[in-house]
């Protein structure tokens, strides 16, 4: 179990210039964002534009905070996402764009690499106890807008925005939230070599 604090948070600029992304964890440590096979990571985004593309890659959005935005995907109807959306999973490499609704939004992103990876974003709302079983290979918890105090040997605790990296086979985790809240539970897969 690591947890890693929002203040250590590596900022960069978007791949397409437009704005800039805060990378929460990657791997392999220290990747570029050519050659990550996964990436979690919020982004501040303050006009509405085109998404950069990612070639071969698979994204989940999620709006974390702001009014939301529409997410303009080739090939699909408009889709509204606010605080209150399910996460959106779509291609990262087809035309796309967002319109914000009401001023500026921040998302979270979680990529992996297709044919390489799978991932999958639950979000939680957090106003009791919940629990975590780690059972993808990496399973990341995310905090929104509260803290939690984990029932671990040192009551370790995560303030807004910090994350958790849970290896498979952990033990399940305990979360008491300290308000209301968002969870977000990410669980990264890797897929098999092909033989």
């Amino acid at each position: 179990m690591r947890i890693l604090r929002a203040a250590g948070y590596r900022v960069m600029p978007w791949k397409n210039g437009g704005g800039t992304t805060t990378e929460i964890a990657v791997s392999p440590d220290g990747a570029g964002l050519d050659n990550f096979d996964w990436r979690v990571s919020m982004a501040r985004v303050e006009a509405s534009g085109a998404f950069s593309s990612f070639a071969g890659i698979d994204r989940t959005l999620s709006v974390l905070e702001g009014e939301g935005i529409v997410l303009d995907i080739a090939g699909e109807p408009p889709a509204r996402l606010t605080t209150a959306s399910a996460p959106l999973a779509f291609p990262g490499d087809v035309p796309s764009s967002a319109a914000l609704i009401g001023g500026p939004i921040t998302d979270l992103n979680v990529m992996t690499r297709r044919g390489r990876m799978l991932h999958k974003v639950e979000r939680r709302l957090l106003s009791d106890e919940t629990r975590i079983v780690p059972d993808a290979e990496t399973t990341i918890v995310l905090c929104v807008g509260t803290g939690v105090t984990l029932f671990t040997d040192d009551a370790s605790s995560l303030e807004p925005l910090d994350a958790l990296i849970l290896d498979r086979g952990g033990p399940q985790l305990r979360l008491q939230p300290k308000g209301q809240g968002l969870l977000f539970v990410i669980e990264l897969h890797r897929l098999a070599a092909n033989h």
